[in-house]
This record gives C-alpha cells, sequence and structure tokens, in this order.
C-alpha cells in the first residue's frame, strides 16, 4: 500500500506494509531510495506496521529542482511529517545520510522513537569535536564548496565518481552496472545537496547524548576511518548504545552483507 505525506509544500512517497505491531520506518541513504529496505521490510512486516519513505528527490517523491540548493534538514521535516502521521512510537531504522537524519528526528521528536537502529550514520560533528583532522581531511578530495553542482558537461559524472569511490573504493563507480550509474545520475543534485549540506554538521556528542531510545550503531569492517569512527563515538556518548561489527563489509553493508545486518536490526527491534 503506498500513500503521500505532506510538508512544507513537498510530498513524500511512502510504501507500507504490514498491519500488527508497533510501526517502523526505514530511512534509505544518499544515491539509493526506499527499495535498498525491502528485504528488511519482508521480515519485519510480519509482526510490524512497515514504512518505507522515499526522500525527497527519489522514486515518486517531490523532485528537487535543479539548480536549487538543497539541505539535509528537509529530509528530516519529512521524516517527523511520516512521525506525527503515526498514533504510536516507531522503531526508527537509516543507513548512512538516512542514519543521520534518523538521528535528527529522534532529537527533536523524542516521543516517536522506540529505537533507533543506524548503520554508519554520517553525523560528522562528533569528528569535529574531537578534533580528529587528519580523518576529517579524507572528506576534502574532492572540494564540495560551490552551493550547487557546476553547470557544465559532465561535472555530475565527475562528482559521483569520487562519491561512489570515496565509499566503496577506488574504480567502483566505474564497475557499478550502467542502470545504476543512471539512477545515481538522475539525483545527482539532490545526493550533491545532500553530502554539501551534511558536511556543515557540526552537532558534538553532547547533544547525542541526550537520546533516550535504545541505540543499535552497526559499521563494516572494512568502512573507510571516518564512518568508523563517528559510529564508535555515538557509541560511547549515547547512553547504553550497542556498537556491533559486520565482519569483511563496507560501507554498503546493509546491501552487500544484506541478511547479517537485516538479523542485527531485527534483533534489536524485537528486543524494545
Amino acid at each position: 500500500m503506498a500513500h503521500r505525506v505532506t510538508f512544507a509544500g513537498y510530498a513524500l512517497a511512502v510504501e507500507e506494509s504490514g498491519t500488527a505491531g508497533a510501526p517502523a520506518v526505514l530511512v534509505h541513504s544518499t544515491g539509493m531510495s526506499s527499495k535498498q529496505w525491502k528485504r528488511l521490510a519482508a521480515r519485519l512486516d510480519g509482526s510490524h506496521r512497515v514504512l518505507l519513505p522515499d526522500l525527497i528527490g527519489y522514486g515518486e517523491s517531490s523532485p528537487w529542482p535543479q539548480g536549487e540548493v538543497f539541505h539535509w534538514h528537509l529530509d528530516v521535516l519529512g521524516l517527523e511529517a511520516v512521525l506525527d502521521t503515526l498514533s504510536e512510537p516507531a522503531h526508527l531504522v537509516g543507513h548512512s545520510y538516512g542514519g543521520l537524519v534518523a538521528l535528527t528526528a529522534a532529537l527533536h521528536r523524542p516521543e516517536a522513537v522506540r529505537s533507533l537502529s543506524l548503520v554508519e550514520p554520517v553525523a560528522y560533528g562528533v569528528l569535529y569535536a574531537a578534533g580528529d583532522a587528519a580523518t576529517l581531511r579524507s572528506l576534502d578530495a574532492e572540494p564540495i564548496t560551490a552551493p550547487t553542482l557546476p553547470d557544465e558537461p559532465g561535472a555530475g559524472e565527475r562528482w559521483l565518481t569520487w562519491f561512489v569511490d570515496y565509499w566503496n573504493g577506488p574504480g567502483a563507480w566505474a564497475q557499478l552496472p550502467e542502470r545504476a550509474r543512471a539512477s545515481f545520475l538522475s539525483t545527482v543534485d539532490v545526493c550533491y545537496g545532500e553530502v554539501r549540506s551534511l558536511l556543515s554538521d557540526r552537532t558534538p556528542p553532547a547533544v547525542w547524548a541526550t537520546l533516550a531510545a535504545p541505540t543499535l550503531l552497526v559499521r563494516g569492517e572494512r568502512s573507510p576511518d571516518g564512518a568508523r569512527r563517528v559510529a564508535e563515538a555515538l557509541s560511547q556518548c549515547i547512553r547504553g548504545a550497542v556498537l556491533r561489527d559486520v565482519e569483511g563489509a563496507g560501507h554498503m553493508a546493509p546491501i552487500t552483507h544484506e541478511s547479517v545486518v537485516s538479523a542485527m536490526i531485527e534483533a534489536h527491534i524485537a528486543a524494545h
């Protein structure tokens, strides 16, 4: 069943399955869509009401106009609008960018969140607070200073090459199937805006420490140092948080090691 949630002039397409149990809202990462979580949704919808929103610019949700400046807070507002439609607290699940969006919504709507399951949320503010200059420098390999992508041929693909290779290793973009590259290119403006704006986040550990929802943090054994250090820092400041590593996995563990990650998340949700 699909429906739409409107907020601030935008609309999010939300796919829903299951009818019993507490709601679970699964938030996708940059460049992906709600389809990222289809297998986890299938595991949960026998015991939960599962909601799969497409963020702005993805799927059937409101498109993002080319050349307009995007900020990740818009997606936080969208997720909060989804939570506001529910009659009881939800389990929030997020990967990477979706993890940051879920974390921030949990700060704003603590009463609406039953638990958090986060795979490498990109809450880089904790690294700034720790003065982790060496790790932060790795994010400056490709200048992300312009408000929007340059209006010139090939700019989008050049930036996506850096982005995909950063997370998955040199040559990863070139090895993607043509269909996957086309999907990324169709959303490149909002992808760029997500990354550019989230890199300005400076939320320190003391703020995340106010979260009270039971929190699971998952990271890949082979993920970039920045992502691994963020997950570790969050596990140390969020009271009672559990940190789990996925052996042999990188940043895209929810896809490459889906059964392992889904089992971790399913168990965490069941426990709370």
